[in-house]
């Protein structure tokens, strides 16, 4: 089998330097996980300048090198455009196309998976960090010395990783289907005005409850983050807890709360299964979205500062439901008026308290619990298998964009 060898990467990929002179508005920006994308898709705003004449333009096929570094990508990300015919850049990245008879597939795997980050490392000028970018002179990165295998087994390669992607894209439409479903089916189950679960009484005509007359609102924990002291087997609920979780039960047993420290001692109720947090601020409409406590263990739970912890009362509520209905869009708008603020909303105690609790009778929560339950179920599973197939091509993308293993 023939050996890997060193090239220079102006052997294989020629400088784009075109400017945007026609105007093009389809404004990129890289992104780990969707690579290169319409920044107004992945930040809901444009931090592009109003004059992009000097931007440069990508068509499909060709790369961007984002010189800003991160955690995931600690000597900038490389990205080939995919989703669109045209897309703009700004000057600051370093965009390349392959020469005629590079494989393309295979240098886009290559990329992604860091396989540059050594020769980057080599020229990346010392004290270079500058307000987040690395110093990668132009020069400097075109002259590199990158190791890779022969055309054939590139062309292997690429075709191996090519299909793990197809997988993982084939399970995440699926995925993305299946929450479409679900939220289908809460808008059904829980908002519908002439239809429910049991077919007997419709959610319009279910009792409306004042939410004051439904829950006991509990003492949250007022420590700040910042000077909590651990606390071994105690979990402190923050927002950022609620806004990952909203919809589901919150299942402290298995380690769902990300912040597992409190002051000495907490200065808050104890939770108990059952409670609901809801946060009480967000930047967006997820501001008001709750959670109810599922399994505690051995662990006990208070609720942190920016949310709203209370205890329902007994006989009301089937386990599962308030997750499923306080996060239903029904209740929402009720909500949505209540909320104050511009760029961060907060929604008052006092607000909350002038809501009213949809309460059918027990039986019917049962039901609709168990189908959207059973639903959420098959979420998680599938979302599991996605994660799972990531994790196979991130381990197969380092055997053999490495050539541990020969193909």
């Amino acid at each position: 089998m023939a050996f890997w060898k060193s090239l220079v990467f102006s052997d294989l990929f020629i400088p784009v330097s075109r400017k945007n002179s026609g105007r093009n508005n389809n404004v990129l920006t890289i992104s780990a996980q969707d690579g290169l994308i319409n920044q107004l898709d992945y930040y809901n705003h444009q931090y592009a300048s109003a004059d992009t004449s000097e931007y440069t333009l990508l068509k499909k096929g060709e790369f961007a090198y984002n010189k800003s570094y991160s955690g995931e990508y600690p000597f900038g990300a490389i990205k080939r455009l995919e989703k669109y015919e045209w897309g703009v850049v700004s000057p600051l990245y370093l965009c390349f196309a392959p020469k005629e008879g590079v494989n393309a597939d295979f240098f886009a795997h290559y990329f992604t998976g860091g396989m540059m980050n050594r020769a980057i490392y080599q020229i990346a000028q010392e004290g270079a960090r500058n307000h987040g970018l690395l110093n990668v002179p132009t020069e400097a990165f075109f002259s590199s010395q990158i190791i890779v295998p022969p055309l054939s087994e590139q062309c292997r390669i690429a075709t191996i990783l090519s299909a793990c992607d197809r997988v993982v894209e084939g399970k995440q439409k699926l995925l993305e289907a299946k929450k479409q479903r679900k939220r289908a089916l809460m808008r059904m189950l829980l908002e519908q005005e002439n239809e429910s679960a049991s077919q007997n009484a419709s959610p319009g005509k279910w009792p409306r409850i004042p939410f004051e007359d439904c829950f006991k609102l509990l003492r949250n924990n007022t420590y700040s983050r910042a000077f909590m002291v651990p606390t071994e087997g105690v979990a402190n609920i923050h927002y950022g807890d609620v806004l990952v979780k909203y919809g589901e039960l919150l299942d402290i047993a298995a380690g769902d709360v990300v912040s597992l420290a409190v002051g000495t001692p907490p200065n808050g109720d104890f939770l108990q299964e059952g409670d609901v947090v809801i946060a009480d601020t967000a930047e967006d409409e997820t501001c008001g979205k709750a959670v109810e406590i599922g399994r505690l263990g051995s662990r006990k739970a208070v609720a942190g500062l920016h949310t709203i912890a209370c205890r329902p009362k007994r006989g009301l509520f089937v386990a599962g439901w308030l997750g499923f209905f306080l996060n239903s869009a029904a209740y929402h708008r009720q909500l949505v008026p209540l909320m104050a603020g511009i760029k961060v909303l907060s929604l008052a105690r006092s607000s909350l308290q002038t809501t009213k609790i949809g309460v059918p009778p027990l039986a019917e929560q049962r039901r609709i619990v168990a189908i959207l339950s059973a639903a959420g179920r098959e979420i998680a599973g599938l979302a599991r298998e996605v994660e799972a197939w990531k994790e196979k091509k991130k381990a197969l993308s380092q055997l053999l964009l490495s050539g541990k293993v020969r193909v």
